[in-house]
């Protein structure tokens, strides 16, 4: 009972994990023992974030830069992590999408952007590494899989991003499909659901330019809790999650939002 949420020695990836919610995610992991892939697309960002979540929280935090709306990009991280590591504890498809435009506008591109990265890629990334988490997980401990959908998936969202909200509706009952198929197998999938979180895709849709560093009590103010949440809450929930305490949780989408879900 000790040990309930023990994450200590686990090997984890984070896609998205260079900003927003990933690296929320991946600083509560080093913080708990875990050993920490981020991926991203920028480069630089994601080199900079894994060199500075090491310093802050030591252990290991390794940056595999990857494209993952696309086949090619998804098969370098699977090649690179695969030369690093022979299992794969803990996969957290967070990377993401979003784009904003009125519905008489609204573009194909922007479209096909959003699901091919927050669809299309969670499928495609968790299907190439399933030799590393089945190679991981047993039936005392299995290896575990969430996928970052949104309130957004659940209720109607606030911003003209028509593909958004249904691309997340599509992780959540992916994310059963998934569980479904996959826990034979000693691996269990989940979803987190987030609410407003103090990132770079919230500010872009409040009129913060992506600058994180604002006055978020605007949104903050209009949420059950009175507040945005922090890394801890989602880091928390996502440790959980990779733990023994979450080790009969499967299949489900978890909202980590506040009361927003509840109370609308």
């Amino acid at each position: 009972m000790k040990d309930l949420f023990s994450i200590e020695g686990k090997v984890a990836l984070v896609t998205g994990g260079s900003r927003g919610i990933g690296e929320m995610i991946a600083a509560g992991f080093l913080a708990n023992g875990a050993k920490v892939y981020i991926s991203s697309r920028k480069t630089e960002t994601c080199d900079a974030t894994a060199k500075r979540l090491t310093k802050e929280y030591g252990g290991e935090c390794i940056s595999i830069p990857a494209d993952l709306s696309n086949l090619e990009g998804i098969g370098t991280l699977v090649k690179e992590l695969s030369t690093k590591e022979n299992s794969l504890d803990i996969l957290v498809n967070n990377a993401g999408a979003s784009w904003g435009e009125p519905i008489e506008q609204y573009s194909e591109m922007g479209w096909d952007k959003v699901m091919d990265t927050n669809v299309k890629g969670i499928f495609f990334l968790t299907q190439q590494l399933l030799p590393l988490l089945k190679k991981s997980g047993d039936a005392e401990d299995p290896s575990r899989v969430i996928n970052i959908g949104s309130i957004d998936g659940i209720k109607t969202g606030l911003f003209d991003a028509f593909s958004y909200g249904p691309s997340k509706a599509a992780v959540h009952h992916l994310t059963r499909v998934l569980a479904a198929s996959l826990v034979k197998d000693h691996i269990i999938v989940n979803a987190i659901a987030p609410g407003p979180f103090p990132t770079w895709m919230l500010s872009t849709g409040v009129g913060g330019g992506g600058d994180t560093d604002i006055d978020w009590s605007v949104i903050g103010d209009q949420n059950p809790r009175g507040r945005v949440g922090n890394a801890e809450d989602i880091a928390g929930l996502a440790i959980f999650l990779s733990s023994r305490a979450g080790a009969y949780t499967v299949g489900q989408t978890i909202a980590c939002d506040g009361g927003v879900v509840a109370s609308s």
